[in-house]
Protein backbone atom coordinates (compact mmCIF):
# COMPACT_ATOMS: atom_id res chain seq x y z
CA UNK A 1 0.00 0.00 0.00
CA UNK A 2 1.56 3.69 -0.93
CA UNK A 3 2.18 5.77 1.61
CA UNK A 4 0.72 9.20 1.78
CA UNK A 5 1.22 12.05 3.69
CA UNK A 6 0.13 15.77 3.51
CA UNK A 7 1.38 18.16 1.01
CA UNK A 8 2.43 20.33 3.99
CA UNK A 9 5.03 17.80 5.33
CA UNK A 10 6.52 17.13 1.72
CA UNK A 11 10.60 17.90 1.86
CA UNK A 12 11.88 20.66 0.24
CA UNK A 13 12.65 19.17 -3.78
CA UNK A 14 10.73 16.21 -3.32
CA UNK A 15 8.33 15.36 -6.12
CA UNK A 16 4.90 13.51 -5.44
CA UNK A 17 1.72 12.61 -7.15
CA UNK A 18 -1.44 13.90 -5.62
CA UNK A 19 -3.67 10.91 -4.02
CA UNK A 20 -6.48 12.67 -2.31
CA UNK A 21 -7.85 16.05 -2.85
CA UNK A 22 -10.77 17.58 -0.51
CA UNK A 23 -14.33 17.97 -2.67
CA UNK A 24 -15.06 20.70 -0.98
CA UNK A 25 -14.78 24.60 0.17
CA UNK A 26 -14.14 27.64 -2.26
CA UNK A 27 -10.26 27.43 -2.30
CA UNK A 28 -10.57 23.93 -3.15
CA UNK A 29 -12.69 24.22 -5.97
CA UNK A 30 -9.96 27.36 -7.47
CA UNK A 31 -7.39 24.52 -7.32
CA UNK A 32 -9.07 21.89 -8.95
CA UNK A 33 -9.81 24.33 -11.39
CA UNK A 34 -5.89 25.33 -11.66
CA UNK A 35 -5.58 21.31 -12.50
CA UNK A 36 -4.18 20.45 -9.08
CA UNK A 37 -6.31 17.15 -9.36
CA UNK A 38 -5.92 13.59 -7.78
CA UNK A 39 -3.21 11.81 -9.85
CA UNK A 40 -1.56 15.10 -10.78
CA UNK A 41 2.44 14.94 -10.31
CA UNK A 42 3.59 17.84 -8.85
CA UNK A 43 7.43 18.93 -7.18
CA UNK A 44 7.94 21.50 -3.55
CA UNK A 45 10.17 23.86 -5.41
CA UNK A 46 10.51 26.17 -1.61
CA UNK A 47 8.56 27.41 1.21
CA UNK A 48 8.67 30.82 2.68
CA UNK A 49 11.41 31.18 5.73
CA UNK A 50 8.46 29.93 8.40
CA UNK A 51 7.08 27.12 6.07
CA UNK A 52 3.83 29.72 4.91
CA UNK A 53 3.71 29.64 1.45
CA UNK A 54 4.51 26.99 -0.24
CA UNK A 55 5.56 26.87 -3.48
CA UNK A 56 4.83 23.82 -5.60
CA UNK A 57 5.42 23.26 -9.76
CA UNK A 58 3.10 21.46 -11.99
CA UNK A 59 1.52 20.94 -15.27
CA UNK A 60 3.99 23.75 -16.01
CA UNK A 61 4.05 26.26 -14.07
CA UNK A 62 4.67 27.14 -10.05
CA UNK A 63 1.88 27.88 -7.07
CA UNK A 64 1.78 29.54 -4.38
CA UNK A 65 -0.18 27.37 -1.74
CA UNK A 66 -1.02 28.70 1.86
CA UNK A 67 0.25 25.76 4.77
CA UNK A 68 -3.50 25.89 5.34
CA UNK A 69 -4.80 24.40 1.96
CA UNK A 70 -1.71 22.03 1.67
CA UNK A 71 -2.55 20.03 4.55
CA UNK A 72 -5.73 18.60 3.24
CA UNK A 73 -3.88 17.79 0.53
CA UNK A 74 -2.15 13.80 0.23
CA UNK A 75 0.11 12.78 -1.62
CA UNK A 76 2.51 10.17 -2.61
CA UNK A 77 6.10 11.02 -2.86
CA UNK A 78 7.79 9.81 -5.44
CA UNK A 79 11.27 10.38 -4.78
CA UNK A 80 13.39 12.20 -1.88
CA UNK A 81 15.54 15.46 -3.09
CA UNK A 82 18.90 14.48 -3.72
CA UNK A 83 21.79 15.11 -0.85
CA UNK A 84 24.24 17.68 -1.73
CA UNK A 85 27.90 15.84 -2.16
CA UNK A 86 30.48 15.93 0.24
CA UNK A 87 32.97 18.73 0.05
Amino acid sequence: MPVTIKLSELPIGASAVVREFPKSGSAFQRLREMGLTAGTSLKLIRTAPFGDPLEIKFRGYNLTLRKSEAEHVLVEPTDQPKASPPA
